[in-house]
Order: C-alpha cells, then sequence, then structure tokens
C-alpha cells in the first residue's frame, strides 16, 4: 500500500499557479448566481440609495446586466404584488434584502423574510405580494435576460387555507328526454 499522500504526488496546487482558474468575472451557475445575489444584498451601499417607493405601482431598476443576465432592485409597499405569473424561458434567482414578502405557488404560501433566496426554473409560476405593514426591497436575477412575464388570468394559485388549485370544471347534469 501506497503510504504518499496526494499532496506529496502532485505537490501543493497553490504553488502551481498556471493550475489555477482564474475567477470569473460573470456568474455561469445556479450557485454562482446565488452568490452573486448573496453579495450584493450584503452591499447595500450598492442599492440601498437606489430604492424608491411607488404606492401607485411597483417600482423596479435594473442593478446591472452581464452576459446573458440581468439583475433587478424591486421595492413593494404593503399590498403590492406581482400578479400571478411566470418568467418565459428564464431561469431566476429571488432575494428579499428588506422587509418580507409571501411567495403563492401551486405547492403553497412561503413567508420570505430578509436574506431568504429562492431559486427558480423557466416556467416556474409564483406570485409575490408584500402582505407586511412595512416596504419591503427584494433582488431578482434572471437568466437570460427576462424578455417575458406571461400574468396568468385569475390567481390560479391558493390562499391560505384554501383547497388545492385543480381546474375550473362545470358541473355536469343528466341528459334529458330526447325530443324530436
Amino acid at each position: 500500500m501506497n503510504s504518499d499522500s496526494d499532496l506529496q504526488i502532485a505537490g501543493d496546487i497553490l504553488e502551481v499557479p498556471h493550475l489555477l482558474q482564474p475567477p470569473r468575472e460573470h456568474p455561469a451557475t445556479v450557485a454562482e448566481f446565488a452568490g452573486l445575489a448573496r453579495s450584493l444584498a450584503a452591499d447595500r451601499s450598492r442599492w440601498e440609495h437606489l430604492v424608491e417607493y411607488d404606492a401607485t405601482s411597483r417600482w423596479y431598476h435594473r442593478l446591472r446586466t452581464g452576459p446573458g443576465y440581468e439583475v433587478w432592485l424591486l421595492s413593494w409597499v404593503p399590498g403590492q404584488g406581482s400578479g400571478t405569473h411566470d418568467h418565459g424561458r428564464s431561469s431566476g434567482v429571488l432575494t428579499v434584502l428588506d422587509g418580507a414578502l409571501t411567495e403563492r405557488t401551486e405547492r403553497g404560501t412561503r413567508a420570505l423574510t430578509a436574506g431568504a433566496q429562492r431559486v427558480f426554473a423557466p416556467g416556474y409560476v409564483h406570485e409575490v405580494v408584500n402582505d407586511a405593514l412595512e416596504p419591503a426591497v427584494s433582488l431578482h436575477i434572471y437568466y437570460p435576460g427576462l424578455t417575458e412575464m406571461p400574468m396568468l388570468p385569475g390567481s390560479r394559485l391558493r390562499a391560505a387555507g384554501e383547497a388545492p388549485f385543480a381546474p375550473h370544471c362545470e358541473p355536469r347534469t343528466a341528459p334529458g328526454p330526447v325530443t324530436a
């Protein structure tokens, strides 16, 4: 049996700089996008001074773009919501920066407080609302950049305590007598 350690065989990789990969300028994996969102969330000086609150509609600001992705900053006053929607062909990371938001999906309702993250794939259907009494701020990263956000008619999502979503069906009536 060989008693040599990997370090003795290969050497210390930190001593061989040509083997180290340079850090990426832009994220390319879900984990890297989530990491970008966390680093932006932690650096309040990059976004806090930009936030505005609008009682008539949700405020948003494109914070950053990169090859194939966008970073958006959104504010939510109490009672504002996104409506039920998906993000077309885009995947995304939603991070709550301040306050609290509620996310509703077909699987249920989830409270999202500052620091919470949600990662989603294309076609993910949800509704995000500020059910709290204080404003909220969130960061959204979309890859590829958001080109569509189809709104779904009516709320297909259940509120707390409601039965799970089921397609709308009309009751059938028994056929009546056939007359000529």
